[in-house]
């Protein structure tokens, strides 16, 4: 019984699977026709503010040695608010696939004439579908981040054409880096970074969560992101320590976003072409995440330019500078790969009404 409120697969596998391809259409279209909505009614900046204020109570103010209090404070912390976050969206989910389920089986509205109790009944189904799909996928439209991601990298390219103290301080919006010794070639590799891996994290990981276990799958794996955001550094940050803190959050979205990061980079390499499976792996693990340098390596070849963290790491390194153009090329790249999804996500109800139809 439980599984039918977290799984819209569950109730009718037909359907259910239908409806999750059709709310993923109505999420990129409103990501992409509206983008974010306001902040005060955006489920990810309640979690912010809710890790913001649990942090700031976990989190030492300075330097500390081995720290296991506070590792296992934060670890709880975070599966408190996950568990949190899980509920709420598979009871907001549960509502909606409720409602849809328990649709009357007779509509009075439907009874065409000419078109027989089959022909009402299929008109309905299609109906219900169709607002059960655009219910779910406004749900699941805070989950993604496509458009204010792009719009984000296209401002730092603006900027940096005004000056490169404007480049950096916009990129300071989009990365967490120290910025303010960057060169304008550093200032736009960390923008086309940024876009990688956020390609990753804001899009196809919340869609690879949500297929796998629905809309509380997506909004754990945000929750995680956001976490590791927040927490997961090696040390200072913000004025709080979290070595020790931060250290389970930043394993969980690792674990999390394993897979997903994976598919982001085979992703790209598809809708780039040229890009060999072999190059791509060594190119990866030169990060010291064990994510991050698959979509960032993936676009560093694509491209055919060096990606780099100054004494942190170097992507592509016979590589040359990206220019303007090129980060035009890398927004061109990650449209191709949303489109790459909505063309699966059509294709899969293609297949499912076909099946169905069968």
């Amino acid at each position: 019984m439980l599984w039918h409120w977290l799984h819209p697969l569950a109730a009718h596998s037909g359907l259910g699977g239908a409806c999750m391809a059709l709310a993923v259409l109505v999420a990129l279209a409103v990501d992409r026709l509206w983008g974010e909505p306001p902040a005060r009614w955006h489920p990810v900046v309640w979690m912010g503010r809710a890790l913001g204020a649990c942090g700031a109570r976990i989190a030492p103010a300075a330097e500390t040695a081995r720290n296991l209090k506070h590792f296992w404070l934060a670890a709880l912390a975070w599966c408190a608010l996950a568990a949190l976050v899980v509920i709420a969206t598979a009871i907001l989910q549960g509502v909606v696939l409720w409602f849809g389920v328990s649709a009357p089986a007779h509509p009075p509205g439907l009874d065409i004439e000419g078109v027989g109790m089959a022909g009402a009944q299929a008109v309905q189904t299609a109906l219900v579908t169709l607002l059960t799909a655009t219910a779910l996928g406004l749900l699941l439209k805070p989950m993604l981040a496509l458009a204010a991601l792009q719009n984000e990298v296209r401002a730092v390219e603006t900027a940096l054409g005004e000056s490169l103290q404007a480049g950096r301080a916009r990129l300071a919006w989009l990365v967490s880096r120290e910025v303010d010794h960057l060169s304008a070639d550093e200032v736009r590799q960390s923008a086309i970074e940024s876009l990688a891996e956020n390609l990753n994290d804001s899009v196809v990981a919340p869609l690879f969560w949500f297929a796998l276990a629905g809309l509380p799958g997506a909004a754990l794996y945000r929750f995680a992101n956001t976490a590791d955001a927040m927490w997961g550094y090696p040390g200072m940050h913000g004025g709080r320590y979290w070595q020790w803190a931060g250290k389970w959050a930043a394993r969980a979205d690792d674990v999390l976003s394993w897979l997903p990061a994976r598919l982001t980079a085979l992703l790209l390499a598809l809708v780039a072409g040229g890009v060999t499976l072999c190059s791509l792996a060594q190119e990866a693990r030169k990060t010291p995440s064990p994510n991050s340098g698959w979509p960032m390596a993936t676009m560093a070849l694509a491209l055919g330019v060096r990606l780099s963290k100054p004494g942190v790491y170097q992507l592509h390194a016979a590589g040359r500078a990206p220019t303007a153009h090129d980060a035009v090329r890398a927004q061109n790249l990650v449209s191709k790969v949303a489109i790459a999804l909505i063309l699966i996500a059509l294709a899969a109800i293609v297949l499912i009404v076909l099946c169905m139809g069968a």
